[in-house]
């Protein structure tokens, strides 16, 4: 069957670093009864060791095992089963969530997190650490019941909790966030500095969307609350995991009606608009600096200002 995925047509921001998979999740063989148990029998199985949000990688390649070169930890929670044409093709992963780094496994020093590596994995890798990451969060912060308090059990190859209690089922949930690049008539970049960074490090706005909220009016008050600016014709251009611990970046671009920005000094210390030589000369210098390489806002960024931000902007793309 051909991967959907590979024949996507790409959004604006294209292929995102966090946003590349090479595998099928498969769900439906996730209710298979006995499903991790036969897995883990299974010297054909691959398992990738989760710790802390840290995994082995050996360079710049996610260190898989066999079931036999690890003991079973408690939770194990099944990935989906690798692409034709990427390494290790139709093996099925799954993640086995550790307390700590194990340096019989790896050495310690190779065992990386997700914002260290991710660049440099390929989208096999890329796909199966995001995954791994974000359900491994989840199950962190939700072994109780909501409703009742008891200690939930694990079903369907890690994917639902169950109260033994009142048998309520409880999936993992996504935190849906806007982020957004505001452009003004001038083509000036609005950019915001968090009151919980370093003074001198700036990003895009971005905030999460409320219950019952559409994504563009999100755009429209997080912008406003946070800069005092009023926006028009906010444009999707993209959407990335972040698994930090369970949001998903929604991209933005958008319009500004008015420039006199004010930052709400609660959750901004300060906002400023840059002309492209503006934000060049300032992150070559040394003065500021921006978000990092796999996150979307650098892709936002680097898609307003036309190119990789140490370029000069008169080589950088129109």
């Amino acid at each position: 069957m051909t991967d959907p995925l590979r024949t996507l047509v790409l959004p604006p921001l294209g292929s995102l670093p966090l946003s590349r998979t090479d595998s099928d999740r498969d769900g439906d063989a996730r209710t298979t009864g006995d499903l991790l148990d036969g897995l883990w029998a299974s010297e054909e199985t691959r398992v990738l060791p989760l710790a802390r949000g840290k995994a082995p990688v050996d360079g710049s390649v996610l260190r898989l095992l066999a079931p036999s070169e690890m003991r079973r930890p408690e939770l194990l929670v099944y990935l989906g089963r690798i692409n034709e044409g990427a390494a290790d093709a139709g093996k099925r992963v799954v993640v086995a969530v550790l307390e700590a780094e194990d340096p019989l496994l790896a050495p310690l020093d190779q065992w990386l997190g997700l914002r260290e590596i991710a660049a440099s994995l390929d989208a096999r890798d890329a796909g199966l650490f995001v995954e791994a990451a974000a359900v491994a969060n989840w199950h962190a912060t939700h072994t109780h019941c909501p409703r009742c308090g008891t200690p939930t059990a694990v079903r369907d190859g890690g994917w639902v909790r169950q109260c033994p209690k009142d048998d309520s089922q409880h999936y993992p949930r996504t935190d849906a966030a806007i982020i957004v690049s505001v452009v003004d008539e001038d083509d000036r970049l609005l950019l915001g500095s968090a009151v919980a960074w370093p003074e001198d490090r700036y990003s895009t706005l971005a905030g999460f969307v409320e219950p019952g909220e559409s994504l563009e009016a999100a755009v429209i008050r997080e912008v406003g609350e946070e800069s005092g600016i009023e926006i028009r014709s906010p444009e999707y251009l993209g959407s990335q995991p972040w698994p930090f611990p369970a949001s998903l970046m929604l991209g933005f671009t958008a319009r500004a009606v008015t420039t006199d920005a004010v930052p709400d000094r609660e959750e901004m210390r300060s906002v400023r608009w840059f002309t492209r030589e503006q934000l060049f000369t300032e992150v070559r210098d040394g003065k500021i600096a921006v978000a990092g390489g796999v996150s979307i806002a650098r892709a936002l960024i680097e898609r307003w200002y036309g190119g990789p931000l140490d370029e000069e902007p008169s080589k950088a793309r129109p």
